[in-house]
């Protein structure tokens, strides 16, 4: 029971306590002892009505909702895993990961239909599909009928720490994602290690906008605010108004974001009224963050922090003291209570100080491997738990950690290495540059040279030559672009990340 019972554990602790704001539905107010109940009913609607078993795959292709967070943790009751679908991909690949995960049970949105429709015939596992809203076919069954199922505990399921509670996939830029397998270990270990080291509290608010199918929407706040018995509020998507609302009415105290949003909350009208007064924790990730966008905050009052972690370990990994953030601007700090970090080169030899290399990760919060792919797991997890993030990182003499960019993202220019998020941060802050990213194209001088892709500003207007000249003053010469595309918007992978695959198919040949 202590494995896998949160709800109920917080619910003997705090029963009155606010867990959920709901969004959806009026701001509907949620305690920790409605949510369990509310929870049993739908583990015991799996259990007894659809026939789930400990370790029978639950898919789930839905916008965030009360509703999801009360599958995720019902299936945490019984031993069942979820499986966490993006919704961005194509029903060709969603298909792929049906086949690859053979869930018994596939609950679908409203928003969904049309995909739910066109993957139905192939998912041969899948024995029962399950509408959050009206059923869209005869024989699926509406997710309302666990309400004639009793809201008592179901019945305890022999678990231990290293049994799968959600399978969670990654960006997937190059061919299918993967699916990390997150334990109940891998669960509770992010969880521990946030609230020990970030310093979360009971009264802690936090707004729950980033996908539920990305680690970012599970993990960075939600499970540790369970934890501590906090409150989240459940948002459909992100939308900067209802942010900016939500900061000045519900006492939000931790936010993060990846660049992306900080940038459209940065160029919104309400940007220089909103009210940060009560926000503890504001944090970015998922991609560097362009200075520029930092010190727009620092105007502001908040001292933004830049996060590091990824799906397969966390994604919470370091925490960088508040006194360390103006001195040490886009550092990540330092690992988290439980998690050791090291640096290597392409030999495997742990690098010295302000010595570029790839960042290895090793703790209890690691997942546990891929689904389906023994030989992947054994490239990325090395036999001592260490796992190859693929990110290259660097610890200056003080001990803190900085990110630098993505191994696969680097690029080579006549024997020099060219770091896309530097650049990135320097294209930020010209005043006619609303986004930008930084790709390597082939040059038959160099080997490689940089290409910006740029979105404007409303109105605004840019050549080359006046970009180089800005980079001029703030990059060495072989950093500096040597062409431009302006595009009118740069497209996201499904954890709303620049998709750089995309962009060097579309603009590194031409």
């Amino acid at each position: 029971m202590y494995v896998n019972n949160w709800l109920t554990r917080r619910e003997m602790l705090t029963p009155n306590k606010v867990a959920l704001i709901d969004t959806l539905h009026d701001k509907r107010r949620i305690t920790y002892h409605e949510w369990n109940h509310t929870a049993n009913r739908t583990a015991n609607f799996l259990a007894k009505g659809l026939g789930v078993q400990k370790g029978e795959r639950v898919a789930i292709l839905a916008m965030n909702c009360v509703e999801y967070l009360d599958l995720w943790f019902a299936c945490g009751k019984i031993g069942a895993i979820i499986q966490l679908l993006n919704w961005r991909l194509t029903p060709h690949e969603l298909a792929g990961l049906i086949a690859d995960a053979t869930p018994a049970v596939f609950v679908y949105g409203p928003d969904f239909v049309a995909q739910i429709n066109e993957v139905r015939a192939g998912a041969k596992s899948v024995r029962h599909f399950v509408a959050l809203d009206q059923p869209v076919d005869p024989n699926d069954i509406s997710f309302s009928e666990r309400e004639h199922y009793p809201e008592a505990e179901p019945p305890e399921v022999d678990l231990t720490w290293e049994d799968p509670w959600a399978i969670c996939y990654t960006g997937g830029t190059t061919g299918l994602p993967k699916g990390a397998i997150l334990t109940h270990r891998a669960i509770t270990a992010n969880s521990v290690n946030t609230v020990m080291s970030w310093g979360l509290t009971p009264d802690d608010v936090a707004i729950l906008q980033n996908p539920l199918f990305h680690t970012g929407g599970f993990n960075i706040w939600t499970a540790p605010l369970v934890h501590m018995g906090g409150t989240s509020i459940v948002c459909r998507g992100f939308d900067v108004d209802q942010v900016f609302d939500l900061f000045r009415d519900e006492g939000v105290t931790l936010f993060v974001g990846i660049p992306t949003m900080f940038v459209m909350m940065q160029q919104h009208p309400r940007w220089a009224e909103a009210d940060f007064s009560r926000l503890k924790i504001c944090g970015s990730g998922g991609a560097s963050c362009p200075l520029p966008v930092i010190e727009k905050f620092q105007e502001r009052g908040v001292i933004l922090f830049t996060g590091y972690g990824l799906t397969e370990a966390g994604p919470n990994t370091f925490w960088m003291p508040v006194e360390d953030r103006m001195r040490k601007p886009g550092a990540v700090g330092f690992p988290l209570m439980h998690i050791d970090v090291k640096i290597v080169d392409d030999k495997g030899n742990e690098c010295e100080a302000d010595r570029d290399g790839e960042l290895l990760v090793r703790g209890p919060h690691v997942c546990a491997g891929y689904w389906n792919k023994p030989e992947e797991t054994a490239k990325a997890i090395t036999p001592e738990g260490w796992l190859h993030t693929g990110d290259l990182a660097r610890r200056d003499t003080e001990g803190f950690y900085a990110i630098v960019g993505r191994l696969k993202d680097m690029i080579k220019s006549g024997g020099e290495n060219i770091y896309p998020a530097e650049v990135e941060s320097v294209l930020y802050a010209h005043p006619a540059v609303a986004e930008a990213a930084l790709i390597g194209v082939p040059d038959p001088k160099w080997g490689e040279v940089g290409r910006a892709i740029i979105v404007l500003k409303p109105g605004a207007s840019l050549t080359f030559e006046e970009l180089a000249v800005f980079c001029q003053s703030r990059l060495a010469r072989f950093k500096i672009p040597k062409s431009m595309v302006i595009v009118d918007a740069i497209p996201k992978t499904g954890a709303s990340k620049i998709d750089k695959k995309w962009l060097v198919e579309k603009y590194g040949g031409i």
